[in-house]
């Protein structure tokens, strides 16, 4: 059974007045513990197709299947549900509250489930153990480099032990070197934790670190490819 599955996806757009079509009959599956990419150039649909695979959104016409579970046309209360319980999200521009220590970031996800306090700082504790940010859990957003920040941001997004990870652009506000940083923590939380990560990306270089490549263009899938 794939863990994720969509079926000729589309999505439209009323702009004005002529409807635009940004997705064009999509149709792929992720198996678990994937570590993928889904990249294509500015306009191609990308950031369209990460909403609906985030549960942020829903299609025109379609299916979207997680874990053989139409979430095609439910309710916004009941993706949201479900993105509390599946999905975790990494953002380019890292999304921290800024009057929140790196820890109280982490647990936010785990108090909005419903854990308790006490249960949540154990375990966001140790989540950033695993991204190696053990001796900064008291640190402010501010206090913390743009590489440190986004690795609070990957703890935050394994809080509540996600399906999935859907990363966006997560190495666009970063410099190279720490860039490839992150891309080999998403590497090894993929190999070590059987994370299935979904990598949505302009940079070649980035889709090209993942194993699997799907490449947009104009709302179509244009190229699907094992990269190793």
């Amino acid at each position: 059974m794939a863990l994720l599955k969509t079926i000729n996806i589309t999505k439209t757009y009323a702009t004005g007045t002529k409807p635009v079509q940004v997705l064009k009959n999509i149709s792929f599956q992720i198996a678990e513990k994937e570590f993928m990419s889904i990249t294509g150039k500015s306009g191609s649909g990308k950031t369209t197709l990460m909403n609906i695979l985030g549960c942020l959104d829903t299609p025109t016409s379609g299916q979207y299947l997680i874990e053989n579970q139409d979430v095609s046309h439910m309710t916004p209360d009941q993706l949201a549900h479900i993105r509390n319980k599946k999905i975790g999200f990494v953002f380019q521009r890292f999304n921290l509250l800024q009057d929140m220590t790196a820890i109280e970031n982490v647990s936010l996800p785990q108090l909005y489930a419903g854990k308790k306090e006490t249960e949540t700082r154990k375990r966001s504790a140790q989540f950033l153990e695993i991204v190696g940010l053990s001796h900064r859990i008291n640190h402010f957003p501010t206090e913390l480099s743009g590489g440190e920040q986004q690795r609070v941001a990957i703890a935050r997004a394994l809080s509540n032990n996600p399906s999935i990870i859907l990363a966006d652009e997560p190495t666009g506000n970063l410099d190279s070197a720490t860039g490839e940083k992150i891309l080999q923590m998403f590497k090894d939380l993929n190999k070590k934790q059987g994370v299935t990560i979904i990598v949505i990306t302009h940079d070649q270089h980035v889709a090209e670190s993942t194993n699997r490549i799907i490449r947009l263009f104009d709302g179509k899938i244009v190229e699907d490819k094992k990269v190793r």
